[in-house]
């Protein structure tokens, strides 16, 4: 943790987007890390962001399917609901009042500046949801509103953290507080950003017209070790040293599956493959991979079987999200000269 967050209880915050289906993507990027930090002695609040899901258009039922899924997802990957606060973003409306506070605060060339929004409006910017383009900011009253100090997140996400450490330096320096943490973004491990099987230098998505880009976590052994066989390579055998898969996008996503999914790292990997083809290396892979997601696409699909049970263990996470969250927004209001004392009606 920084110097300037010393003052602050060590917190990690992060969330995942129910837009459905999970994938290895998921998993290697953002859910075996998340389980992971539950062993740091950390405290650990992670969020299905349900809100920022709707800044494009959702299926309501779909929608709900789709954010118990994801908790499902994060349980069955090794999140502990009694060891991490697991809840939906929804259910704590906290998070949607500090996000029109802190749109008070960032500026709107800082909005201008997020790429993302670049990326997903495309030339049809003039028509999509204000919700889109203003999103980051709610991103930031997500890990702001918890006072987090470390984001674990993507690459393609660090921009967003960089927003949020704008966001509460300006509020700090135009209130004269020492108020919200200036929280880190985490990115570590061989495969934070997982790429697709088909084409080694686009990231793996769910919206992949191809099924057979991805793996997802609801595959069944059988999908999953025939997609891996099926992976785009080339003809080259494996280098001694990663140096040799520089031009090689594909080879060097599978190295680094193998080793985000074994613990290695991609060095070691290459060092014990050095000189064979991708014959003998898929396979290994193939193995790996099963051995390692099969059973939590059991799991998951033994915790779909029971709604009202995920419905339980996300309504007791937002109890506690909403514990730490609401001492902290109405403190934001009292920083920023809000009345919020309401007259007895006795």
């Amino acid at each position: 943790m920084t110097a300037a967050n010393a003052a602050f209880t060590p917190r990690i915050f992060s969330g995942i987007q129910p837009s459905g289906g999970l994938t290895l993507g998921n998993y290697l990027g953002a859910l075996k890390r998340f389980a992971e930090k539950q062993n740091e002695g950390i405290e650990t609040v992670y969020c299905l962001v349900d809100l920022h899901a709707i800044t494009v258009w959702q299926d309501p039922q779909a929608l709900r399917h789709q954010t118990r899924e994801a908790a499902a997802g994060f349980i069955a990957s090794g999140i502990d609901p009694a060891r991490s606060i697991l809840f939906n973003q929804s259910q704590v409306s906290a998070h949607a009042e500090l996000a029109w506070l802190l749109n008070c605060v960032a500026r709107l060339g800082w909005m201008n500046r997020m790429t993302q929004f670049k990326d997903k409006a495309g030339k049809n910017s003039e028509h999509v949801s204000l919700g889109l383009y203003a999103y980051p900011s709610l991103m930031a009253a997500d890990i702001l509103l918890y006072h987090a100090t470390m984001v674990p997140v993507g690459e393609d996400q660090k921009q967003h953290v960089e927003l949020t450490r704008d966001i509460a330096a300006k509020f700090n320096h135009d209130y004269g507080v020492e108020f919200f943490p200036i929280p880190d973004p985490v990115i570590e491990g061989a495969a934070t950003r997982v790429m697709s099987l088909r084409d080694g230098s686009k990231k793996m998505s769910k919206s992949d017209p191809s099924d057979a880009s991805r793996i997802n976590l609801t595959d069944s052994a059988d999908m999953i070790a025939g997609k891996i066989r099926k992976a785009r390579t080339d003809a080259e055998p494996l280098p001694e040293d990663l140096e040799g898969l520089k031009d090689r996008p594909e080879a060097r996503n599978l190295v680094n599956i193998y080793a985000a999914l074994s613990g290695e790292t991609a060095q070691q990997v290459v060092s014990r493959f050095a000189g064979q083809g991708f014959g003998a290396f898929k396979p290994a892979l193939a193995d790996l991979a099963v051995a390692r997601l099969e059973p939590i696409s059991s799991e998951m699909t033994r915790l779909m079987a029971d709604p009202a049970e995920i419905d339980r263990i996300l309504g007791e996470g937002a109890e506690r999200a909403d514990a730490i969250a609401r001492p902290n927004l109405e403190r934001t209001y009292e920083i920023m000269g809000m009345v919020r004392s309401r007259p007895s009606r006795n």
